[in-house]
């Protein structure tokens, strides 16, 4: 397992003007040791941009992040994308095969994650006989098969339906809870973050900011119950962070967003 701190993140992207777009401003924010963490906000808030920063996919212009494994080795980590991206012309067990660095001796552990992931017997299919949540739960499979210590996940569920997208959730959380790994899961569904979250960041409108933190389980412990009314009302605390920077935003976008919250780091 592994910790995240980040410390002061800035990221800016060119125009084709010549000028500058700042995607994300003094981020700040730690992720403790197997703690599940949402980053909520609006699309093009910059979530993915620090996801991928975070994963070391992208790099920032300012600040510090650190992934650290207490033990004092060098943490694993894994990234399961908002589209599955497996490799076409490769069999579901191919796929799988191609994260291991001993692939010839790795059928029994594939054969165990394709039946955790409920995909017992389609090891032999290509990814075109697959449904989308199908292939999703291939990624899945793939990105938990090298036992990471951290888990990195872009709005994996997005392009599911609710029901599959329901289902997918309940069943990474037992996939969690079976492995201990630290997990930052980037959506924009407050809901969806109330249900998985130890732990919710909300973003501000872009350029990023984290503009309220807060721990859900002082709201609704753990186990969660989907059909639970109270799901609803806990998620409502982040619907009201979001539409207060919204609300921010709209009256000046040039004016400092207020702290709304404790940011940790």
């Amino acid at each position: 397992m592994a910790r995240i701190v980040v410390e002061g993140v800035s990221k800016a992207y060119q125009l084709p003007s010549g000028g500058e777009r700042l995607a994300l401003d003094d981020i700040n924010l730690t992720v403790a040791d197997g703690e599940f963490v949402c980053l909520l906000g609006p699309s093009g808030c910059g979530k993915t941009t620090l996801l991928n920063i975070l994963a070391g996919l992208d790099h920032a212009d300012s600040g510090k992040v650190e992934v650290v494994d207490p033990s004092g080795g060098t943490p694993i980590t894994s990234y399961v994308f908002q589209e599955p991206r497996l490799l076409p012309w490769q069999t579901v067990r191919a796929n799988l095969r191609f994260v291991l660095d001993a692939p010839k001796e790795a059928n029994d552990r594939i054969d165990y994650w394709l039946e955790r992931v409920g995909l017992a017997g389609r090891g032999a299919d290509y990814p075109k006989q697959l449904s989308i949540g199908q292939r999703q739960r291939v990624s899945v499979a793939r990105a938990l098969l090298i036992d990471p210590d951290v888990l990195f996940m872009d709005e994996p569920f997005s392009s599911l339906d609710e029901l599959t997208a329901t289902r997918m959730r309940e069943e990474l959380l037992g996939l969690w809870g079976e492995l201990g790994c630290t997990v930052v899961f980037v959506t924009h569904n407050p809901m969806e973050a109330t249900f998985l979250a130890d732990r919710i960041a909300v973003m501000s409108p872009g350029p990023g900011r984290i503009v309220k933190q807060y721990t859900v389980a002082d709201l609704l412990p753990r186990p969660r119950d989907g059909d639970d009314p109270r799901l609803w009302e806990a998620s409502r605390v982040a619907v009201r962070a979001l539409k207060g920077d919204e609300e921010t935003h709209g009256r000046s976008t040039d004016r400092h967003v207020p702290d709304l919250g404790r940011q940790a780091g």
